[in-house]
């Protein structure tokens, strides 16, 4: 079955993008929930002209996402927990707190987007993390895990 993807989809595609999926994936879940319609003639018509209107703001938003995540590389991020006598974390650190850290460092991004490497983290030391900022925009970034 085709179909037009309306929102991102982890793991099949992005917004405005044409894929191919099983009947019941599409029928049962991308549909109903509103991440996809049908790839009609009528629609794919549609979504061609939307796509021509859209292509010129594309530029300008693939900008903004490369100098975020360049800004993003260069900065210093770190999470603060309480930590034991042995060195180890009193739970683990995930992608809620590292949220709420580059909140306190200037940045906005979803949590969604976000993926922590060697997840999940329960000792102090310095961890990477990806961020899926755009199409093609995905910056590897180090963070810091500080004991208290």
């Amino acid at each position: 079955m085709e179909i037009i993807l309306k929102k991102n989809v982890d793991k099949l595609g992005y917004k405005d993008e044409t894929v191919l999926v099983k009947n019941g994936y599409g029928r049962n879940f991308l549909i109903p929930q509103g991440y996809a319609v049908l790839a009609t003639p009528s629609n794919k018509k549609a979504h061609a002209e939307t796509m021509k209107q859209r292509a010129h703001k594309e530029t300008k938003i693939t900008a903004e996402a490369e100098a975020l995540a360049a800004q993003l590389v260069e900065s210093k991020v770190s999470i603060t927990a309480k930590v034991g006598e042995n060195g180890k974390i009193f739970g683990s650190i995930n992608t809620v707190q590292l949220v709420d850290a580059l909140r306190a460092a200037g940045f906005e991004i979803d949590r969604r987007s976000l993926r922590i490497k060697d997840e999940p983290i329960r000792e102090v030391g310095t961890f990477e993390a990806e961020a899926n900022l755009h199409k093609g925009v995905k910056p590897t970034f180090s963070f810091e895990v500080i004991g208290e």
